[in-house]
């Protein structure tokens, strides 16, 4: 797994793929950065009248849901809509899935047009499996993510989205096999937006378009590992930020193999 890994990362680096982005306000600079650190390129266009351009010319989309208003979501659905048209791959971010009904009718509506990758946490994907309001603190998570592994076969079967649920393990859900994966640090939840930027890497892997489950692991992976690896060299949140951009820029083959901890369960 981690020599597949480091070919879909050198691929990345490689074929440099355009990322568009629909992504909340908060992050989306930091989102811009980590693609570019990883090896991808982002563009962040929301306007009605540019979207399904963009996402004709782009490798992969990304819609995350965490700042809402009548436009942006109208902006996320023509993107989802024309990219499941052109089969181009994308993943949907449910930020704070339940805490409104705005919300959940949005997520029921771009779950038509079929997200190649759905990733959030574990309070997030139990509350897509249910459209219930499920217990979480804002867009935080209070469940352990191998708590969410039902809802995330359930998705799967009833979409066919690649699900990958995030925490203090991440887990990856298909048809089979369930990929875990122990890297990351806490250190991350205290810099807003980390959960956002791993999406966005893995909206550069599935652009690779060949393998998305493969390719959802991949992102998840790179990202997860970097985090833990800049961790060691921080002070607190703010030197782990810059830190994390300069070790994804700098991850190497070596350090994949040495550090990444990941497991394989046959379901």
């Amino acid at each position: 797994m981690e020599n597949l890994i480091i070919q879909n990362l050198h691929a990345v680096r490689t074929k440099n793929p355009l990322v568009h982005n629909i992504t909340n306000f908060v992050v989306m600079n930091n989102t811009a950065n980590a693609l570019l650190a990883i090896g991808a390129s982002p563009v962040m266009i929301h306007a009605h009248k540019e979207v399904e351009n963009i996402v004709k010319i782009s490798n992969a989309l990304v819609i995350n849901i965490g700042t809402l208003d009548d436009y942006w979501a109208e902006s996320m659905l023509i993107a989802a809509k024309k990219a499941d048209q052109l089969n181009k791959p994308w993943v949907l971010d449910p930020v704070g899935a339940g805490i409104s009904t705005f919300r959940n009718e949005l997520i029921k509506e771009l779950l038509r047009y079929h997200p190649t990758v759905i990733r959030g946490n574990a309070s997030e994907i139990l509350a897509l499996d249910t459209f219930e309001a499920v217990q979480g603190k804002g867009v935080d998570s209070t469940h352990q993510s191998n708590q969410a592994i039902k809802a995330a076969h359930n998705l799967n079967q009833k979409i066919g989205s690649v699900v990958c649920i995030s925490g203090a393990s991440d887990f990856i859900v298909s048809n089979n096999p369930i990929i875990e994966i122990k890297n990351g640090h806490e250190l991350m939840t205290k810099v807003t937006g980390l959960g956002c930027s791993a999406t966005a890497s893995i909206g550069a892997f599935i652009g690779l378009n060949k393998n998305p489950f493969l390719e959802t692991v991949s992102g998840m992976a790179i990202f997860s590992l970097a985090g833990e690896l800049a961790q060691k060299k921080s002070n607190g949140p703010g030197t782990l930020q810059m830190n994390l951009y300069d070790t994804l820029y700098h991850i190497s083959a070596e350090e994949i193999q040495t550090n990444l901890k990941i497991s394989v369960y046959e379901d």
